[in-house]
């Protein structure tokens, strides 16, 4: 990749300050796929600088202009469908299906959907005599992570571009390869030079640089609980605004209506997706304590039926973990299982006996799980599954909402109104009702832990505008 040494800053690659590299990993394989620069304050502030030059020109753009450049952007961005899709199985370790139709196909339907609604979006309302303007908030730091690389980075760009605001993009330095290629996309397109800035670097030098300079109006992050608390904290001085989308440890209830054959493999599919590095994976399964047994059995032959290879083999169901700290994690929460009493019912600790490379995980579920275990509570990011018991469904609703995240919940019964009033009373951001198509006009972002403000079309737009009340605008 011609670009991987460089960064863009004010609409042309540049190299960075310091000649410091990182080299990315494949996590199928533990060798090098490539190298990038690694950013430094200096380079933080030539960047800053860009953004806050172009914000007074870009911010008063016409909107059909930026709805034309989003138009571009998706046009690139499909030229390169492929490619996008080829690196994020490379770098995260996606499966090849996985990173060509959700990883890489997220990034298209955010677009699509953010060209759909902003022709509509209400910029000015007038109320009474009084006229309420939104207005871009100016420069904004985006910083994402590696599990779901493009879909985040797109899910924060875009909506940036399209308020109006400046940005400098500090994609995750595990899998940054995507981000630099979005960045050809973007200056293919056209995006004007100081608009759209990357750099690439870590999260303690030039994640912290962004979060707390006096030049950042914004800063959005998607990460982890401990990352984002940080980001508020060196944001506070400034009192600049910050978005948080954290992790998760969300519950999915299985009320006694339902099909446990269906049911338990729905859930089990849906909590080892990605390897189970998913903020909002339902990695909490609870089932009615008179169906309990039977759950787990049949819990037991889904982990089992997934399939733990390379992801370019036809086949594979479970890529590798990104990286062998998140390997390393993901075991000593699997021996803090066992070690707390769960019953270990398939999976546990080290890789798969065939495979001696890779950042491999056997798909693991527990059972006889209490809502106070570690592996109750604390977010694995693995293919981890906690099988928790209930006796009626005010019990279900008191676990799953006694977590100090609130990411997403998931719901599964044959009785549609019953479920409709169990997901109205749980405390997480998104509510899944018996499996439905992935929606890119709702709103995704969490309660509690798990961030504040929401992401996706109008309301990922709302997160880059300031509002402005006129009062007498009218008369």
């Amino acid at each position: 990749m011609d670009n991987a040494l460089n960064f863009y800053i004010d609409g042309r690659w540049s190299p960075p300050a310091c000649a410091s590299r990182l080299a990315v990993i494949d996590p199928a394989t533990e060798r090098p796929i490539g190298e990038i620069s690694m950013g430094s304050e200096a380079d933080v502030e030539r960047a800053v600088a860009a953004a806050r030059r172009a914000f007074p020109a870009f911010s008063t753009t016409p909107l059909d202009e930026r709805l034309a450049l989003l138009r571009r952007i998706l046009d690139a961005y499909l030229e390169r469908y492929d490619e996008f899709a080829e690196i994020v199985m490379r770098e995260v370790g996606a499966p090849r299906e996985l990173a060509s139709r959700w990883q890489v196909g997220l990034g298209r339907w955010h677009l699509e959907e953010l060209i759909r609604v902003l022709p509509s979006f209400p910029f000015r309302e007038a109320r009474g005599s009084t006229l309420v303007a939104r207005e871009p908030i100016g420069v904004a730091a985006l910083i994402t992570p590696w599990n779901w690389p493009i879909n985040q980075i797109v899910c924060k760009v875009a909506p940036a571009l399209a308020a109006g605001c400046t940005m400098v993009l500090k994609p995750s330095e595990v899998a940054p390869l995507n981000a630099i290629l979005f960045a050809e996309v973007l200056d293919s397109a056209g995006v004007p030079p100081g608009v759209f800035n990357l750099i690439n670097g870590d999260g303690e030098s030039v994640g912290a640089a962004l979060s707390r300079h006096p030049d950042v109006d914004m800063v959005s992050i998607t990460g982890s609980t401990r990352a984002g608390i940080e980001v508020a904290r060196l944001a506070a001085p400034t009192v600049k605004r910050v978005h948080q989308e954290l992790g998760g440890k969300s519950a999915n209830i299985l009320l006694p209506d339902v099909t446990i054959e269906a049911a338990v493999k729905a859930g089990v599919d849906a909590c080892f997706g990605n390897s189970g590095q998913s903020c909002n994976a339902p990695t909490r399964m609870l089932v009615p304590a008179e169906r309990y047994d039977e759950s787990v059995e049949v819990a037991r032959r889904a982990a089992e039926a997934h399939r733990v290879g390379p992801p370019d083999m036809p086949g594979t169901t479970l890529g590798p973990l990104v990286s062998q700290l998140q390997y390393e994690r993901v075991q000593h929460m699997i021996r803090v299982g066992i070690d707390e009493g769960a019953r270990l019912v398939t999976g546990g600790p080290e890789r798969p006996a065939d495979m001696p490379l890779g950042y491999y995980v056997r798909p693991t579920v527990f059972g006889q799980v209490t809502p106070d275990m570690t592996i109750a509570r604390e977010e694995i990011f693995g293919p981890v599954l906690s099988m928790v018991a209930y006796r009626d469904e005010e019990e279900a609703i008191a676990i799953a909402n006694d977590s100090p995240f609130g990411l997403a919940a998931y719901v599964q019964s044959a009785d549609l109104e019953r479920a409709r009033r169990v997901a109205l009373r749980l405390r997480a951001g998104s509510v899944h009702i018996n499996g439905p198509a992935w929606d890119p006009g709702a709103p995704f972002g969490g309660y509690k832990r798990s961030g504040n403000g929401r992401e996706y079309a109008e309301w990922g737009l709302e997160a880059y505008l300031e509002i402005k009340g006129i009062v007498g605008y009218g008369d």
